[in-house]
């Protein structure tokens, strides 16, 4: 008997609350513009913040809306 095993592979945009990255596309869809609307959308709060820059940029990503270049320093 052979044993097939498949994996899904699933990115995590916030690991402190199990979020995936289908699953801030699918939120961006549904009308949230920011990681704080995503968050309310799967009943949690963002919590380390280390993963709000890309879920922005996912959920941009998905609206079709360009991202939002940050100024590092002046010239």
């Amino acid at each position: 008997m052979v044993r097939i095993i498949v994996y899904m592979h699933r990115m995590f945009v916030c690991i402190c609350n199990r979020i995936t990255e289908s699953e801030v596309r699918k939120a961006a869809r549904c009308g949230a513009k920011t990681p704080d609307a995503v968050y309310a959308c799967h009943g949690c709060e963002v919590q380390c913040g280390c993963c709000v820059d890309y879920a922005q940029e996912v959920i941009d990503e998905e609206r079709g809306v360009r991202s939002r270049l940050r100024l590092v320093k002046a010239a």
